[in-house]
């Protein structure tokens, strides 16, 4: 339940579904819910979108000096409406992982997309794609990464070290 006095909410952390927001207008004090969108790679909110009653849950565009490309394996732009990996720069865009150099080159990528020398970009791993209105919507993964309650969760991890524990004769992956 939200508050009386609240009139926004706004909500991150995790993929935002339908059926919460409309939750969150039922109550009607409620007057917007505003979608924030993020990694902490990018100082955490990246994209932004205002959620319409009955409207499909967007992640919407690039907050102020932020940039945020659709882009396909190999890294080229793709058409509006056409699924990729979501691609972010700009201001906000982190130095890199502390003490993990291989992650960082595999996920901060040089920007082949701007045009501007020395500047990168972050690999999301999130599957995107741009409508004909400049908004982009959220598909989901393109890796086994999961979050529980705000943590990244990588399941291959967990996967490698379940097979090599003792007590597991065989497992399936």
């Amino acid at each position: 339940s939200v508050p009386e006095s609240v009139r926004v909410v706004n909500l991150a952390g995790e993929a935002l579904s339908r059926s919460l927001v409309e939750e969150i207008y039922a109550q009607e004090q409620v007057q917007e819910v505003n979608n924030l969108y993020g990694p902490t790679e990018d100082t955490t909110y990246s994209t932004w979108e205002k959620v319409a009653r009955g409207e499909a849950v967007r992640i919407g565009r690039p907050i102020a000096n932020t940039r945020a490309y659709v882009l396909d394996a190999e890294q080229q732009v793709v058409p509006v409406g056409v699924r990729g990996e979501l691609y972010l720069g700009g201001a906000g865009l982190g130095r890199g992982y502390w003490c993990r150099a291989e992650l960082t080159a595999d996920r901060f990528v040089p920007d082949g997309v701007s045009g501007r020398a020395g500047e990168r970009l972050y690999r999301t791993g999130d599957e995107v794609r741009y409508g004909a209105d400049g908004r982009l919507e959220y598909l989901g993964r393109l890796d086994q990464q999961v979050k529980v309650r705000g943590y990244r969760i990588e399941l291959g991890e967990v996967e490698e070290v379940l097979a090599r524990h003792e007590s597991v004769a065989e497992w399936v992956g």
